[in-house]
């Protein structure tokens, strides 16, 4: 058992959410980075799959009740086991009354902590993953108590190592696709899409990255389409929005790009000012 002192600004658990349902409205969600989400199970022998907490900005102080072993991985957000410094990307053993805190924002902005044998907590369409109106509660409250693996649950020394690049860290860059409507765009629109550095306006979250600078836009509304997270719709404001994990299953805005998986990961590290461009692949 794990108990919450503290739930930070916003945290949930998350895997790699719910797959087979959007035909009834129900997003996605599911981690915000796939990448450093994956390094955390991976480091402790779990599947990559497996449910982990994710952390957005300011972490949570957690309190254990069993003796388990822990990873953390993606944004450095200075977290300390018992008031000690505790480093990211590495398995760490944890006993029964240690707590575990995080403090200043150092880099990324969502962090992901694993533990061996993943979290038990509530699983609803084949998900673990929070979300308002489907899962009980939409990110962790002080005083929740998460249910953890007790079987195996600590990591033996392997002589093998993984190796870990978090260069998408610095990188402003997100590779896309043409959307379905991307040719609608006059060229003056595409040069303008393609060559400007946007950046992240304030209005950011797990559900879609509004950017700040304007594209200048006379496409009508599009018949309400399909729309999955990576989507880069077109506001009639000329407005960029990026749609992330918690985003709905359909719009009517112009679907003018579309993300790599990759390129989400990298977005998902990302916040409010920073700057980003797209470039087709």
């Amino acid at each position: 058992m794990i108990e919450v002192l503290a739930s930070g600004i916003y945290t949930t658990i998350q895997d790699f959410g719910r797959i087979g349902f959007q035909e009834y409205g129900v997003p996605y969600s599911g981690v915000m980075d796939r990448t450093a989400a994956s390094l955390a199970n991976a480091i402790l022998g779990n599947s990559p799959d497996l449910p982990v907490l994710e952390i957005t900005m300011q972490g949570p102080k957690l309190q254990f009740q069993c003796t388990t072993t822990i990873c953390v991985t993606g944004a450095n957000l200075s977290a300390k086991l018992n008031n000690s410094i505790f480093l990211n990307n590495k398995p760490m053993m944890v006993k029964s009354g240690d707590i575990l805190s995080f403090g200043s924002l150092k880099k990324g902005i969502r962090a992901y902590l694993a533990v061996k044998g993943g979290f038990q907590t509530e699983q609803v369409m084949s998900s673990y993953s929070m979300y308002s109106g489907i899962t009980k509660k939409e990110k962790l409250e002080k005083g929740d108590v998460l249910k953890i693996s007790t079987a195996n649950n600590l990591v033996r020394n392997y002589n093998a190592s993984i190796k870990i690049n978090f260069d998408y860290f610095n990188l402003k860059t997100l590779e896309v696709f043409k959307g379905p409507e991307f040719d609608m765009l006059s060229k003056k629109q595409k040069i303008q899409l393609l060559n400007t550095e946007f950046t992240i306006s304030k209005n950011n979250n797990r559900m879609a990255y509004q950017l700040n600078e304007t594209l200048q836009n006379n496409l009508k509304p599009i018949i309400t389409s399909p729309v999955l997270p990576g989507t880069v719709q077109l506001t009639p404001s000329g407005n960029l929005i990026i749609l992330m994990r918690d985003c709905q299953t359909t719009g009517g805005y112009p679907r003018v790009l579309q993300l790599k998986e990759s390129a989400i990961n990298l977005i998902a590290q990302k916040y409010t000012n920073q700057p980003v461009s797209f470039q087709l692949v």
